[in-house]
Order: structure tokens, then C-alpha cells, then sequence
């Protein structure tokens, strides 16, 4: 494979890990942060790709950074689990609005960073309405220890990494109240439901949920205290007020602001999330983390 010169926006735990990835791969790598002193125009100039791992508050500003910087044959992959507070757009799209003629590729799974970084085995889905491009960045990332598959539900396989960080606050929660695995299965099971019914509705394909970017993603961010959004729940179960769980965190649980935008949407297009409902209320601090357990058992019975 010809090596391609890559720029990684964002040297948070994801994009360092995905610049290890890359380089072992031998591809020329540039990396850029808010931090870094160089200008993201200069960062650009002459790569082949161009990935983003910034948070999802960094995304419209980076974009707009680049507008007629980018040329119209580099790759853009977005690796962003995230919605946008303003638009309710979600990474993809606002990349696409800005770059029309661009190859967009989405690269989500259950990738947990400090796992990829000390050498353990995952896989992941990089999807893209442009197959030649999901290929060439399939190519870019793959190995004996990083396994990379293809997809043609970009939105899918970006919604899938986005909604289940809802569903890990959740999980947390329930861990942290210590209710057991049977209460954490319903909670999963039904978590999965509704991310399908959210997803599907946005016009994504209900088969994309059942594979890594969903349920994958869905049972590695649930299950592990390595993920931000579960140690958000967690810690709100052991009592612990949000603003002190967030000021605590080795960089953004990006399912809080998740919570609130799917809230609106789902007020507005009249979707059913009972999940999302009382996470949204538990992080306001509407509800106790017990109450909101009690919320959920006690819903009015009806067909699975």
C-alpha cells in the first residue's frame, strides 16, 4: 500500500491512539490540537487525509477553519461520537455541508483508546457512501491487532457510537447502585431498542445497530470504567454531583450534551426514549439515581 501523508486533528486519548495506528503502518503523520502553536491551514497543505478526533464542541470550528483549505480528492474521516448542540447535525453532516465534493468516511466501534494504546485487539467500521474511500482508510489503520471492516450506513454506524454513550450513563448509574447483571441485561437490551428506534428514524439501517458501531460499541462502553459517559453514571450513583464527576474526567463525556440534544428531537418528533428520558433528568438533577431506576421499572406494562 502506498504510504499517504495523514493529518490527525485532535491529540486527545482517540486521536493519539489513531495516530499510533497509522504510523505503524508507515504513513507520514501530522498532528494538531488547539494547543499546537502551527496553524491548521499549514497542518493541512498536502496531506492525503484528513482525520478528526476533535470533541464534538471543537467540530463546526475546526470546519470552518478549513472551508477552501481541503481539496476536493482528500479524505475527511470523522471519528467524533457526538451531536451538535445548535443544529442537532451530527459530525458527518456538518463536514459534508461544508465540504460537498469530499469523500466522507466514518470510523466508529468499540474502541476503547487506552486499550488500542497499550497494544490490546479490537476492531472497528469505517463507513462511507464512497466505497473506494472506506477502503483506503480501512487499508490506512489495519492490522494483526486493529481489525477494520466496511460499511455503507455511514449515518448508522455513526449513530450507533453517538447514542450509546446515553446508554453507558445509564449503565453506570446501574453498577453504581450495585443492582446486578439481570437489571443490567434489561438495561442493555432495552438500550439497544431504543437506540435502533432513534436511528432508524433519522433514516439509518436497523441491521447496522446489531454489528460493532452498535451493539459492539453499545456492550465495550457499558461494561468498562475506562469509558467516560459510564463514569459519569457511576459517579452520580455514589453521590457525586455532575460538575464535580466532569471536573474529574480525562477529557469529555461527550453523552451529556448527547442527552440533551436527543431529548429535543425527541420532544419534537414525538419519540419514544424512556432511557434518555430519565438520564436527561438525572443529570439535571431532577431525579436521584434510585428514583430513576424506579421510573424505569415501574412503566406501565406492555409487549416486549
Amino acid at each position: 500500500m502506498q504510504a499517504k501523508t495523514i493529518a490527525i486533528l485532535g491529540t486527545g486519548a482517540w486521536g493519539t491512539a489513531l495516530a499510533s495506528l497509522a504510523s505503524r503502518n508507515g504513513h507520514p503523520l501530522r498532528l494538531w490540537s488547539r494547543r499546537c502553536p502551527e496553524r491548521l491551514e499549514d497542518v493541512i497543505v498536502s496531506t492525503q487525509m484528513v482525520v478528526s478526533a476533535v470533541s464534538m464542541s471543537g467540530v463546526s470550528s475546526v470546519v470552518a477553519q478549513l472551508e477552501n483549505v481541503i481539496s476536493a480528492d482528500t479524505i475527511i474521516v470523522t471519528s467524533t461520537k457526538g451531536l451538535d448542540s445548535a443544529t442537532s447535525r451530527t459530525p458527518s453532516q456538518i463536514w459534508q455541508a461544508a465540504f460537498p465534493n469530499n469523500p466522507i468516511v466514518v470510523l466508529s466501534g468499540p474502541n476503547l483508546s487506552k486499550e488500542i494504546q497499550q497494544g490490546l485487539p479490537a476492531a472497528t467500521v469505517v463507513a462511507s457512501s464512497d466505497t473506494s474511500a472506506a477502503t483506503a482508510v480501512q487499508a490506512v489503520f489495519s492490522s494483526s491487532l486493529f481489525r477494520v471492516y466496511t460499511n455503507a450506513d455511514p449515518l448508522g454506524v455513526e449513530l450507533g457510537g453517538t447514542l450509546k454513550n446515553v446508554m453507558a450513563i445509564a449503565s453506570g448509574t446501574c453498577d453504581g447502585l450495585q443492582l446486578g447483571t439481570n437489571a443490567k441485561a434489561a438495561l442493555l437490551t432495552r438500550g439497544l431498542a431504543e437506540i435502533i428506534r432513534i436511528g432508524t428514524w433519522w433514516g439509518a439501517k436497523t441491521e447496522t445497530f446489531y454489528g460493532l458501531s452498535g451493539l459492539g460499541d453499545l456492550l465495550a462502553t457499558c461494561n468498562s470504567n475506562l469509558s467516560r459517559n459510564y463514569q459519569v453514571g457511576y459517579g452520580l450513583a455514589q453521590g457525586k454531583t455532575l460538575p464535580e464527576i466532569l471536573a474529574q474526567l480525562e477529557g469529555t463525556a461527550e453523552g451529556v450534551n448527547t442527552t440533551q440534544v436527543l431529548m429535543r428531537l425527541a420532544q419534537q418528533q414525538n419519540i419514544y426514549v424512556p432511557i434518555t428520558y430519565e438520564v436527561d433528568r438525572l443529570l439535571k438533577g431532577e431525579i436521584t439515581p434510585v428514583a430513576t431506576v424506579d421510573a424505569l421499572m415501574l412503566r406501565d406494562a406492555r409487549p416486549e
